[in-house]
């Protein structure tokens, strides 16, 4: 209902009418759609996920890259999810906590960089996966556009070869 009709028309109501149950259901779990959506978002979080293991900080970086292009482009919750938790303070609560796991889980990839020698001690994980990431939710979600093919995997390789020469030392370490 989100994706096919947007925030605005999303409520508890319309949710409730959707699936068939009688709105004191719904309200009794979620008092308003901020809170649906919270527990939307903390049950993403929820799954097992795990970054790939490619053997080079690159490799990870572009698998990565390319599930989250998956992620974005295959799945359109996501983005109306994303797109919702500007509008519900609930939402965007969730949605810092899912995106805090994300980057945890995915700190090892420069842990195993690290160990390899790809990348120096000190190299900040979360600022290589902000930056190796970032092109792809600003192609995909701001600027609406999927043309690109080759974006997600060109800033992988950009992000792991800067890394490697030492320009993510330094910043908050997770």
């Amino acid at each position: 209902m989100l994706v096919q009709e947007g925030y605005d028309a999303l409520s508890v109501d319309a949710v409730a009418e959707r699936a068939g149950v009688h709105r004191t259901t719904v309200y009794r779990r979620w008092r308003d759609v901020g809170g649906l959506l919270a527990d939307v978002l903390d049950a993403a979080g929820s799954d097992a996920w795990r970054p790939p293991d490619t053997g080079t900080l690159e490799g990870d970086l572009v698998a990565v890259n390319a599930e989250l292009e998956a992620g974005l482009t295959d799945q359109p919750v996501t983005a109306a999810l994303i797109a919702a938790s500007f509008r519900s303070p609930k939402a965007a609560a969730a949605l810092q906590r899912f995106w805090d796991d994300r980057y945890t889980r995915c700190a090892v990839v420069v842990e195993r960089a690290v160990a390899r020698d790809e990348v120096p001690e000190g190299t900040c994980a979360r600022r290589v996966l902000v930056a190796a990431t970032a092109p792809v939710y600003q192609q995909i979600l701001l600027m609406r556009d999927r043309s690109d093919p080759l974006l997600a995997e060109q800033a992988a390789r950009g992000v792991a070869l800067a890394a490697a020469h030492g320009v993510f030392v330094g910043g908050q370490q997770e």
